[in-house]
Protein backbone atom coordinates (compact mmCIF):
# COMPACT_ATOMS: atom_id res chain seq x y z
CA UNK A 1 0.00 0.00 0.00
CA UNK A 2 2.56 2.29 0.75
CA UNK A 3 4.94 1.55 -2.42
CA UNK A 4 1.28 2.38 -4.46
CA UNK A 5 1.31 5.93 -2.76
CA UNK A 6 4.50 6.33 -3.11
CA UNK A 7 4.12 5.52 -7.06
CA UNK A 8 1.37 8.23 -7.74
CA UNK A 9 2.80 10.71 -5.63
CA UNK A 10 5.71 10.27 -7.77
CA UNK A 11 3.35 9.63 -11.10
CA UNK A 12 1.64 13.24 -9.86
CA UNK A 13 4.59 15.48 -9.59
CA UNK A 14 6.07 13.99 -12.71
CA UNK A 15 2.95 14.15 -14.97
CA UNK A 16 1.48 18.01 -13.52
CA UNK A 17 3.83 19.82 -15.83
CA UNK A 18 2.93 18.10 -19.41
CA UNK A 19 -0.64 18.58 -17.50
CA UNK A 20 -0.56 22.61 -16.65
CA UNK A 21 1.31 22.68 -20.53
CA UNK A 22 -2.02 20.83 -21.92
CA UNK A 23 -4.22 23.01 -19.78
CA UNK A 24 -2.28 26.40 -20.65
CA UNK A 25 -2.38 25.71 -24.73
CA UNK A 26 -6.22 26.25 -24.50
CA UNK A 27 -6.71 29.04 -22.41
CA UNK A 28 -7.38 32.71 -23.52
CA UNK A 29 -5.06 35.06 -22.55
CA UNK A 30 -7.08 36.59 -19.83
CA UNK A 31 -7.49 33.12 -18.14
CA UNK A 32 -3.66 32.56 -18.39
CA UNK A 33 -2.75 35.63 -16.30
CA UNK A 34 -6.00 35.93 -14.14
CA UNK A 35 -4.41 34.78 -10.61
CA UNK A 36 -8.27 33.88 -9.30
CA UNK A 37 -8.67 31.61 -11.90
CA UNK A 38 -8.78 27.42 -11.69
CA UNK A 39 -5.18 26.21 -12.54
CA UNK A 40 -6.64 22.87 -12.63
CA UNK A 41 -9.38 23.43 -15.18
CA UNK A 42 -10.05 25.12 -18.28
CA UNK A 43 -12.93 27.63 -18.12
CA UNK A 44 -13.32 28.32 -21.55
CA UNK A 45 -11.58 26.31 -23.93
CA UNK A 46 -9.73 28.30 -27.28
CA UNK A 47 -7.92 27.61 -29.93
CA UNK A 48 -6.69 31.01 -30.27
CA UNK A 49 -2.81 29.68 -29.15
CA UNK A 50 -2.96 27.49 -32.12
CA UNK A 51 -4.15 29.61 -34.78
CA UNK A 52 -1.47 32.03 -33.31
CA UNK A 53 0.95 29.58 -34.49
CA UNK A 54 0.02 28.44 -37.23
CA UNK A 55 -1.00 32.19 -39.03
CA UNK A 56 1.40 34.35 -36.99
CA UNK A 57 4.45 32.28 -37.42
CA UNK A 58 6.50 30.07 -39.43
CA UNK A 59 5.54 26.70 -37.36
CA UNK A 60 4.47 24.39 -39.57
CA UNK A 61 8.15 25.46 -41.54
CA UNK A 62 10.44 25.07 -38.35
CA UNK A 63 8.34 21.24 -37.90
CA UNK A 64 9.44 20.42 -41.23
CA UNK A 65 12.87 21.50 -40.72
CA UNK A 66 13.31 19.65 -37.70
CA UNK A 67 11.94 16.70 -39.01
CA UNK A 68 14.38 16.58 -41.97
CA UNK A 69 17.23 17.30 -39.93
CA UNK A 70 16.26 14.61 -37.20
CA UNK A 71 15.56 12.33 -40.49
CA UNK A 72 18.43 12.87 -41.97
CA UNK A 73 21.29 13.10 -39.00
CA UNK A 74 19.61 10.16 -37.07
CA UNK A 75 20.26 7.86 -40.18
CA UNK A 76 23.06 9.18 -41.10
CA UNK A 77 24.52 8.78 -37.26
CA UNK A 78 23.40 5.28 -36.59
CA UNK A 79 24.21 3.38 -40.15
CA UNK A 80 28.20 5.15 -39.41
CA UNK A 81 27.99 4.05 -35.72
CA UNK A 82 26.89 0.67 -36.67
CA UNK A 83 29.80 0.15 -38.60
CA UNK A 84 32.30 2.06 -36.64
CA UNK A 85 30.84 -0.29 -33.39
CA UNK A 86 31.16 -3.13 -35.31
CA UNK A 87 34.63 -2.47 -36.43
CA UNK A 88 36.24 -1.36 -33.19
CA UNK A 89 34.48 -4.38 -30.89
CA UNK A 90 35.03 -7.00 -32.92
CA UNK A 91 38.30 -6.40 -35.34
CA UNK A 92 41.75 -6.73 -34.13
CA UNK A 93 44.53 -4.03 -35.62
CA UNK A 94 46.70 -1.46 -33.85
CA UNK A 95 45.15 1.21 -32.46
CA UNK A 96 41.39 -0.16 -31.29
CA UNK A 97 41.17 0.43 -27.79
CA UNK A 98 42.64 3.85 -28.19
CA UNK A 99 40.61 4.38 -30.81
CA UNK A 100 37.46 3.62 -28.68
CA UNK A 101 38.55 4.64 -26.01
CA UNK A 102 39.35 8.60 -28.21
CA UNK A 103 35.00 8.17 -29.01
CA UNK A 104 34.47 8.53 -25.52
CA UNK A 105 36.31 11.64 -24.52
CA UNK A 106 35.43 13.72 -27.75
CA UNK A 107 31.47 12.69 -26.60
CA UNK A 108 32.63 13.82 -23.04
CA UNK A 109 33.58 17.40 -24.41
CA UNK A 110 30.76 19.82 -24.00
CA UNK A 111 28.77 21.35 -27.27
CA UNK A 112 29.30 24.70 -25.66
CA UNK A 113 32.96 24.46 -26.91
CA UNK A 114 32.76 22.66 -29.69
CA UNK A 115 30.40 25.17 -31.48
CA UNK A 116 32.66 27.93 -32.18
CA UNK A 117 35.28 26.10 -34.10
CA UNK A 118 32.23 24.09 -35.92
CA UNK A 119 30.96 27.47 -36.72
CA UNK A 120 34.39 28.43 -38.38
CA UNK A 121 34.12 25.05 -40.61
CA UNK A 122 30.35 25.49 -41.14
CA UNK A 123 31.36 28.85 -42.75
CA UNK A 124 34.71 28.10 -44.69
CA UNK A 125 32.04 25.14 -46.35
CA UNK A 126 29.74 27.88 -47.19
CA UNK A 127 26.42 26.32 -45.54
CA UNK A 128 25.85 28.42 -42.87
CA UNK A 129 22.59 30.33 -42.55
CA UNK A 130 21.03 26.70 -43.63
CA UNK A 131 19.57 23.16 -42.57
CA UNK A 132 22.99 21.78 -43.99
CA UNK A 133 24.87 23.29 -40.85
CA UNK A 134 23.22 21.29 -38.75
CA UNK A 135 23.11 18.55 -41.13
CA UNK A 136 26.52 18.23 -40.91
CA UNK A 137 26.76 19.11 -37.41
CA UNK A 138 24.71 17.17 -35.53
CA UNK A 139 26.63 14.06 -36.30
CA UNK A 140 29.47 15.21 -34.32
CA UNK A 141 28.07 14.53 -31.08
CA UNK A 142 25.43 11.71 -32.15
CA UNK A 143 28.38 9.15 -33.57
CA UNK A 144 30.70 9.00 -30.70
CA UNK A 145 27.80 8.90 -28.25
CA UNK A 146 25.98 5.99 -30.77
CA UNK A 147 29.22 4.44 -31.25
CA UNK A 148 30.55 4.02 -27.56
CA UNK A 149 26.35 2.18 -26.71
CA UNK A 150 26.66 0.05 -29.59
CA UNK A 151 30.15 -1.35 -29.00
CA UNK A 152 29.12 -2.57 -25.18
CA UNK A 153 26.33 -4.36 -27.29
CA UNK A 154 27.80 -6.06 -29.46
CA UNK A 155 31.27 -7.15 -27.07
CA UNK A 156 28.41 -9.54 -25.55
CA UNK A 157 27.03 -11.05 -28.46
CA UNK A 158 28.51 -14.87 -28.98
CA UNK A 159 31.50 -15.13 -31.73
CA UNK A 160 30.33 -18.50 -32.39
CA UNK A 161 27.59 -17.45 -34.53
CA UNK A 162 29.90 -14.91 -36.43
CA UNK A 163 32.65 -17.95 -36.85
CA UNK A 164 30.08 -20.16 -38.40
CA UNK A 165 29.00 -17.47 -41.17
CA UNK A 166 32.93 -17.19 -41.60
CA UNK A 167 32.90 -21.24 -42.09
CA UNK A 168 29.85 -20.82 -44.57
CA UNK A 169 31.65 -18.25 -46.49
CA UNK A 170 30.13 -14.94 -45.33
CA UNK A 171 31.86 -11.79 -45.42
CA UNK A 172 32.33 -9.27 -42.77
CA UNK A 173 29.78 -7.06 -44.00
CA UNK A 174 27.00 -10.06 -44.47
CA UNK A 175 27.47 -11.11 -41.10
CA UNK A 176 27.48 -7.20 -39.85
CA UNK A 177 24.11 -6.67 -41.70
CA UNK A 178 22.55 -10.31 -41.74
CA UNK A 179 24.09 -11.84 -38.18
CA UNK A 180 24.96 -8.81 -35.86
CA UNK A 181 22.20 -6.27 -37.23
CA UNK A 182 19.37 -8.26 -36.64
CA UNK A 183 20.22 -9.94 -33.03
CA UNK A 184 21.30 -5.84 -32.01
CA UNK A 185 17.85 -4.76 -33.08
CA UNK A 186 17.23 -3.57 -29.79
CA UNK A 187 20.25 -1.83 -28.75
CA UNK A 188 19.93 0.17 -32.80
CA UNK A 189 16.53 1.42 -31.79
CA UNK A 190 17.71 2.23 -28.09
CA UNK A 191 20.34 4.37 -29.90
CA UNK A 192 17.82 5.59 -32.48
CA UNK A 193 15.59 6.92 -30.01
CA UNK A 194 18.34 8.95 -28.60
CA UNK A 195 19.72 10.51 -31.89
CA UNK A 196 16.04 11.30 -32.76
CA UNK A 197 15.61 13.21 -29.48
CA UNK A 198 18.72 14.88 -29.50
CA UNK A 199 18.39 15.92 -32.88
CA UNK A 200 14.64 17.09 -32.64
CA UNK A 201 15.58 19.33 -29.25
CA UNK A 202 18.95 20.51 -30.09
CA UNK A 203 19.09 24.21 -29.18
CA UNK A 204 22.70 25.68 -29.14
CA UNK A 205 23.83 24.85 -32.74
CA UNK A 206 20.52 25.98 -34.10
CA UNK A 207 20.94 29.20 -32.65
CA UNK A 208 24.61 29.75 -33.79
CA UNK A 209 24.54 28.32 -37.10
CA UNK A 210 20.61 29.81 -38.09
CA UNK A 211 19.38 32.98 -38.50
CA UNK A 212 17.01 32.45 -40.75
CA UNK A 213 13.36 32.36 -40.05
CA UNK A 214 12.33 30.20 -42.06
CA UNK A 215 15.60 27.93 -42.02
CA UNK A 216 14.98 27.40 -38.30
CA UNK A 217 14.27 24.65 -36.21
CA UNK A 218 11.63 24.26 -33.23
CA UNK A 219 13.11 24.47 -30.72
CA UNK A 220 14.98 27.60 -31.97
CA UNK A 221 11.98 29.04 -33.76
CA UNK A 222 9.66 28.96 -30.97
CA UNK A 223 11.59 30.37 -28.31
CA UNK A 224 13.00 33.08 -30.37
CA UNK A 225 9.45 34.34 -31.84
CA UNK A 226 7.75 33.73 -28.98
CA UNK A 227 9.68 35.03 -26.14
CA UNK A 228 10.50 39.21 -26.95
CA UNK A 229 12.58 40.12 -24.01
CA UNK A 230 10.57 40.19 -20.68
CA UNK A 231 7.45 39.26 -22.74
CA UNK A 232 6.70 35.78 -23.26
CA UNK A 233 3.23 33.97 -25.05
CA UNK A 234 2.22 31.84 -22.63
CA UNK A 235 -0.38 30.34 -24.29
CA UNK A 236 1.39 29.61 -27.98
CA UNK A 237 4.54 28.65 -26.26
CA UNK A 238 2.55 25.79 -24.47
CA UNK A 239 0.68 25.33 -27.77
CA UNK A 240 4.00 24.82 -29.59
CA UNK A 241 6.00 22.60 -26.69
CA UNK A 242 3.24 20.28 -27.03
CA UNK A 243 2.88 19.58 -30.58
CA UNK A 244 6.30 19.59 -30.70
CA UNK A 245 6.42 16.34 -27.82
CA UNK A 246 3.95 14.44 -30.06
CA UNK A 247 6.83 13.20 -32.03
CA UNK A 248 8.69 11.68 -29.15
CA UNK A 249 5.98 10.58 -27.97
CA UNK A 250 4.79 8.51 -30.71
CA UNK A 251 7.93 7.24 -31.54
CA UNK A 252 8.75 6.17 -27.82
CA UNK A 253 5.27 4.61 -27.54
CA UNK A 254 5.78 2.76 -30.89
CA UNK A 255 9.37 1.48 -29.99
CA UNK A 256 8.97 1.06 -26.12
CA UNK A 257 9.73 -2.66 -26.09
CA UNK A 258 13.03 -2.64 -27.80
CA UNK A 259 14.27 0.11 -26.01
CA UNK A 260 13.71 -1.27 -22.72
CA UNK A 261 15.28 -4.62 -23.98
CA UNK A 262 18.00 -2.41 -25.36
CA UNK A 263 18.68 -0.72 -22.09
CA UNK A 264 18.73 -3.73 -20.22
CA UNK A 265 20.02 -6.45 -22.31
CA UNK A 266 23.84 -7.57 -22.39
CA UNK A 267 23.24 -10.06 -24.67
CA UNK A 268 21.20 -12.72 -26.72
CA UNK A 269 19.46 -16.22 -25.39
Amino acid sequence: MLALLLLTVVLVFVLYPFYAMILSSFKTTRELYNIHSNPLWVSKPTLENYLHLFTKTNYLRWYLNSALVAAVTTTVSIFSSVLAAYALSRLRFRGAKTMGTGIFVVYLIPQTLLFIPLAKVVNSLGVSNSLWSLILTYPTFQIPFSTWLLMGYFRNLPREIEDAAMVDGASRLRILWGVVFPMSLPAVVTVTLFCFTLSWGELIYALAFISDSLKQTLSIGTTTELIRGDMFFWGPLMAGGLLAAIPVVLTFSLLVDYYVSGLAAGGIK
